[in-house]
């Protein structure tokens, strides 16, 4: 006998077929090359309920429905910097609906939103980012004589200053 594995519809289909004909359960499962006890069970089910498919949808029933996950996913890319239990918490407030804070990582997960470690730094203010662009005019980038980079501050009386003007 083969091992387990799931028999398609269109074999389903042959296998109560045969047992129409009126062969018998075993010989049957013997010509397919399955489980005598399979067979039973198909045949059984068909007599049952008329159809010879096999069922879907076990499973556990999911908390949400397609436009809760969609409201989900829309509230996360509102504010790129919340967090998942910020955003099942402003969900709860919303529909009065309580999921945890692993299925709403799941759900944004599905709408293309992945989790990743936010850098750890304060936000550049104006005056900062003035003060960056200022440092970066103040710098020299070149090639001493031997190839190699060197940057130097250009400064009246520093050391650097120095270095840039013998080269």
């Amino acid at each position: 006998m083969s091992s387990r594995h799931h028999i398609d519809d269109f074999m389903r289909g042959r296998i109560i077929g045969k047992i129409e004909e009126g062969r018998k359960i075993t010989d049957v499962a013997r010509e397919f090359d399955i489980v005598h006890s399979v067979v039973s069970r198909l045949w059984k089910s068909f007599k049952t309920t008329g159809m010879c498919s096999r069922r879907h949808g076990g499973g556990r029933i999911r908390s949400t429905t397609p436009a809760e996950d969609r409201y989900i996913v829309l509230s996360a890319k509102r504010n790129r910097r919340t967090t998942a239990q910020q955003v099942a918490n402003q969900f709860l407030a919303a529909s009065g609906k309580q999921v945890s804070r692993k299925t709403v990582a799941r759900r944004l997960r599905g709408g293309g939103l992945y989790a990743r470690r936010p850098v750890v730094c304060v936000p550049l203010t104006r005056q900062h980012r003035t003060a960056r662009l200022q440092w970066c005019r103040e710098i020299t980038i070149g090639l001493n004589r031997t190839g190699h980079a060197y940057y130097s501050q250009i400064r009246v009386g520093s050391v650097c200053h120095r270095i840039v003007d013998a080269n």
